[in-house]
């Protein structure tokens, strides 16, 4: 009985530390991130090319306002400046492929799951983002960081540019960082264990969450 006891304690204090750990580290970075989320209405390769039209467009239109952005809170209120602009490239690049979607325009916070982009792994959790959702918006998403503004470089391969780099160094703590950008190093067993117990955490409440919602 007191083995059974002393297990449960130990199992609520693990618990603990994980949810504890996991959640302000989760909370610390969507706290210094801004993340941009295009969501496309299906997953047909015509739907799929719109996506990236759509994107591109708003980020050749907008990139030079955001990637002066020294903080988060200026790029948000570019952002909130700028609704029916985003809005209106959208819409007109829809036109041009002939569609007639329908498209939304936000900045609130999302669940995402787990993201890889080229150095960076972010774990899952809520961030805040600016999100187009096209038509239906029952297709694959694309995502990128928008502050620091990491959308405008070519990440995609794998290598940051030290500058980015830097800019993610400023708004971040250094453990933050090192999670973000080692967790898929082999030789930093640490750091990847680290951002397992997040990822799993966060991955759980997401989970969790949606069960929920979906019960309502």
């Amino acid at each position: 009985m007191k083995k059974a006891l002393l297990a449960i304690a130990i199992g609520i204090i693990i618990t603990l530390f994980v949810s504890t750990y996991s959640n302000a580290v989760q909370a610390d970075l969507a706290h210094n991130l801004v993340r941009f989320h295009v969501v496309a209405n299906s997953n047909s390769a015509e739907d799929q090319e719109l996506k990236h039209r759509v994107r591109d467009r708003i980020i050749k239109e907008m990139q030079e306002q955001f990637e002066v952005s020294d903080d988060i809170e200026s790029t948000k209120k570019i952002i909130r400046d700028n609704m029916q602009r985003i809005e209106e490239i959208a819409r007109d690049e829809i036109r041009k492929s002939n569609k007639d979607y329908p498209v939304s325009v936000s900045l609130g916070n999302y669940p995402f799951p787990t993201k890889v982009y080229g150095e960076i792994t972010l774990p899952a959790g809520k961030y805040e983002a600016l999100r187009i959702v096209i038509g239906e918006g029952e297709g694959e998403n694309w995502w990128c960081v928008l502050f620091p503004p990491l959308c405008f470089v070519d990440a995609t391969h794998g290598e940051m540019p030290e500058e980015s780099k830097q800019r993610l160094k400023n708004v971040l703590s250094e453990e933050e960082y090192k999670i973000i950008t080692s967790a898929n190093k082999e030789d930093e067993i640490p750091v990847q264990i680290k951002f397992k117990v997040v990822e799993w955490w966060q991955n759980s409440k997401i989970k969790i969450q949606t069960a929920l919602n979906g019960t309502k």
